[in-house]
């Protein structure tokens, strides 16, 4: 694993990491997550920000174009965790309602549920599309 350690306003580093632009890169970018809730001591949102995570990596995986993605996950606030995932289609995820029986399309509406806020930033070579935990306590 190739982590990349950033230090942020909050104090505390942000941790990155560009994986493969392939569903078997949701179970490392889940582990990240929860390395880094719990070195700041957050383990109470990490199934909340693992589930995130892997909903935004999927969708990365099955729409973005080129072959990596970048996961991100910083601290912005005391008890605020944004997760991230940067790839380089400019396209915007957009929720939908699946129909009877479909096994997906159902990972936007599972990140909002799960997520204080969540939105997308573009970018010129693509877009990040995030989502903020929020730690109780």
């Amino acid at each position: 694993m190739n982590v990349t350690t950033t230090s942020r306003a909050t104090g505390h580093p942000g941790y990155s990491e560009t994986l493969p632009r392939e569903p078997g890169s949701a179970a490392t970018a889940r582990r990240l997550v929860r390395v880094a809730l719990a070195a700041w001591g957050l383990d109470d949102v990490a199934e909340d920000g693992a589930v995130i995570v892997s909903e935004l990596v999927s969708n990365a995986v099955r729409h973005a174009r080129r072959e990596s993605i970048r996961v991100m996950v910083e601290r912005t606030a005391v008890r605020t965790v944004r997760v991230a995932v940067a790839d380089f289609s400019r396209a915007r995820p957009v929720p939908r309602a699946p129909g009877n029986g479909e096994e997906g399309g159902r990972g936007l509406f599972l990140v909002a549920a799960l997520a204080a806020a969540w939105g997308t930033d573009e970018r010129q070579w693509g877009k990040v599309v995030w989502a903020d935990v929020e730690g109780r306590g």
